[in-house]
């Protein structure tokens, strides 16, 4: 009788992280929220301003992303067929927040456009832009390919 259950080697442990489709976007997903983390961070954050829901979304998505890895490299996903919905369920939401947070993050560049006293973090605000546009493009990309690996399990 095989003592494997379907599903459960569908996730890779160990450097097979760094080989298979989904989990591949693992190492992008923490620079580019890295980097809207730091220039969020940098900026000068007005009153009104959204800038704490994008500081929330980084920083939360940065370190469960992390642990969310490092679970994978020491191979704890590989204990139950349940790591595959959550995977899919995770990436979903963080997909879902970075979407929600790159909308206020554009928010608070465009309202800052007209302010010339604060162009240096004009630009820096343009820069989280992108780079949070780019990580809600990562972690959907991610959650898409894991959803195909969820459904082929």
């Amino acid at each position: 009788m095989d003592s494997t259950t379907p599903g459960i080697s569908a996730l890779p442990s160990g450097l097979g992280v760094f080989t298979t489709l989904p989990d591949i976007f693992f190492i992008p997903e923490l620079v580019f929220g890295g980097l809207v983390w730091i220039l969020v961070a940098s900026t000068n954050v007005l009153l009104t301003n959204p800038q704490g829901w994008v500081m929330f979304v980084s920083v939360f998505c940065f370190v469960f992303t992390f642990l969310w890895f490092l679970l994978f490299m020491i191979g704890v996903n590989q204990s139950s067929p349940v790591w595959t919905s959550l995977d899919v369920a995770y990436h979903g939401i963080a997909a879902l927040f970075y979407l929600s947070a790159s909308v206020a993050q554009s928010s608070a560049t465009i309202a800052l456009q007209d302010n010339s006293s604060t162009f240096k973090s004009y630009q820096e605000d343009i820069a989280a832009v992108v780079f949070s546009y780019i990580a809600t493009l990562l972690y959907v990309i991610h959650v898409m390919f894991s959803a195909f690996r969820w459904k082929a399990s």
